[in-house]
């Protein structure tokens, strides 16, 4: 006979609701009846999507976290935010060059930086967000690159910074700078590049644009995975 499953109290866009335990935010409020259109992508942790600010019975700190990754606790208060509002400024990465004049003239806003680490403690990646802001303030966009690498732009980050910087904005043009003029070019990725436009791969394409789910899923999962 199945163990009974142990149901826990949250309160879910300020109702109260049973859920069960272990569940992910996200499947707590499928669970409650919550028809979920905006606020959920993919479901892994990789889009930055489900961006979704809760309090823990008790406990007087506001946290954050993806609702596909975060489980419920007990009396748990949960809200989701749908996205972070932001100006992003417009331009042509051709015009740009790689150093802190970019961020200086598109992000002024950047040097507000306190160091207060809060954008730090709010990233549900555990990325290093003061420091590479920090990076991007020395003009260090190579390691600002780096250490955002992992960023999904799910703006928590933004909403609790109390210098009000949007720091994944930041990240991106850091990126886009250094892979644009600083990252070492592969002569590898050239190569293969001349390849598909030769049409070398057009034959496997169309194989497997002809396949079915069950055959795709097989492939997929039985490829050969190298590890340098």
């Amino acid at each position: 006979m199945d163990a009974e499953i142990k149901m826990l109290k949250v309160h879910l866009a300020g109702e109260l609701f049973e859920v069960p335990e272990g569940s992910t935010i996200m499947m707590a409020f499928e669970y409650a009846g919550f028809q979920l259109k905006r606020g959920v992508g993919c479901r892994e942790g990789y889009c930055g999507a489900c961006a979704t600010v809760y309090r823990e019975k008790g406990d007087y700190k506001l946290q954050g976290g993806l609702a596909c990754q975060t489980v419920v606790t007990d009396g748990m208060t949960i809200a989701q935010i749908p996205f972070v509002p932001a100006e992003k400024p417009i331009y042509d990465l051709t015009q740009l060059s790689p150093d802190v004049s970019t961020f200086t003239e598109l992000f002024p806003s950047v040097f507000r930086c306190v160091s207060c680490n809060t954008c730090t403690k709010a990233c549900p990646q555990d990325i290093q967000v003061m420091d590479y802001i920090q990076a991007i303030i020395r003009g260090d966009i190579a390691r600002a690159a780096d250490l955002s690498f992992d960023c999904i732009r799910c703006g928590l980050c933004a909403m609790r910074c109390p210098a009000e910087i949007v720091q994944y904005n930041n990240a991106t043009l850091a990126r886009r700078l250094y892979g644009h003029y600083l990252a070492k070019k592969s002569p590898e990725l050239e190569k293969r590049i001349i390849e598909i436009e030769d049409g070398k791969y057009d034959k496997q394409i169309n194989d497997l644009n002809e396949m079915g789910k069950e055959e795709l899923s097989k492939i997929y999962f039985n490829r050969e995975i190298k590890i340098s």
